[in-house]
């Protein structure tokens, strides 16, 4: 391919990249700025100066738009490096750093997933199904927690994989973290030692 070709690839590329930032940062100012009220393409068009159908072009439909976003906002809150102690090799280590890595990417953007798992309620179609694929991968992720405490040894006696599981489930929650940080007043290396105590007594020997 000649260079002036892979030059012009390169330059639309960079632009259509640029122009899905765009658009992801006016949702997220929509939902800071109107926690409330509903988000509609039109109201993004115009924060983010596209059209609707570049909305279109670029997510594939409102349900992408809000897949993405959802996204977006664990990416930049710290996904890879929760992930990433959450399977370290000593699966105390990585409860407890999964735990703290949990907290400080809801604490990241604390208003917007607030407003989001709120409207998750009243627009089942579009931002409740994002939500329910955040929470999907959360489930599958505290599965796998479970089982690598049970198969390491570490969990109580009598306590099953799969009880071990629901109880992460609810200390890895946004709701959990919210209710210390919000209603609680605690700070999140606070809150993330509270939980992680919690999960610790809970679950491990």
């Amino acid at each position: 391919m000649p260079p002036t070709r892979k030059y012009e690839q390169r330059l639309r590329a960079r632009a259509a990249e640029e122009t899905r930032r765009r658009i992801l940062d006016a949702v997220y100012r929509r939902l800071a700025d109107a926690p409330a009220e509903p988000v509609s393409v039109d109201k993004v068009a115009r924060l983010a100066e596209v059209s609707r159908s570049t909305i279109y072009t670029a997510f594939g439909s409102r349900a992408g738009l809000f897949d993405a976003l959802g996204m977006d906002l664990l990416q930049r809150g710290g996904f890879t490096a929760m992930v990433r102690a959450v399977h370290h090799p000593d699966a105390r280590e990585g409860l407890r750093g999964g735990i703290r890595g949990n907290v400080l990417m809801y604490a990241a953007h604390r208003d917007v997933l607030r407003a989001l798992y709120s409207m998750a309620q009243l627009d089942a179609e579009a931002v409740g199904g994002a939500v329910q694929r955040l929470e999907r991968g959360r489930a599958e992720g505290m599965n796998g927690l479970a089982t690598r405490l049970s198969e390491q040894g570490l969990l109580r006696d009598g306590l099953t994989t799969e009880q071990a599981s629901d109880t992460l489930w609810l200390l890895t929650s946004f709701d959990s973290f919210d209710l210390l940080c919000t209603g609680r007043e605690r700070q999140p290396e606070q809150a993330s030692a509270i939980l992680t105590d919690a999960a610790e007594r809970a679950l491990c020997r």
